[in-house]
């Protein structure tokens, strides 16, 4: 059930959306805390793959069929 608030609804993020975000996320912590190598994953950048987890997560939330 969307919670409607306004003119937008925020409807629960699907699985999916939800779990990528999740391992971005957990990449980027792994990378900055844990001293982890991830090769996709440059530790300047580490703030920058969180922000996009976090884009994605909101996305999840804001569009209905995303």
């Amino acid at each position: 059930m969307p919670y409607a608030r306004g003119r937008y609804a925020l409807t629960p993020p699907s699985i999916v959306i939800f779990v990528i975000s999740v391992v971005f996320a957990i990449a980027a912590f792994l990378v900055r805390y844990a001293g982890i190598s991830l090769p996709i994953i440059n530790p300047a950048r580490v703030f920058d793959v969180l922000a996009i987890a976090y884009v994605l997560l909101a996305l999840g939330v804001l569009l209905r069929r995303l």
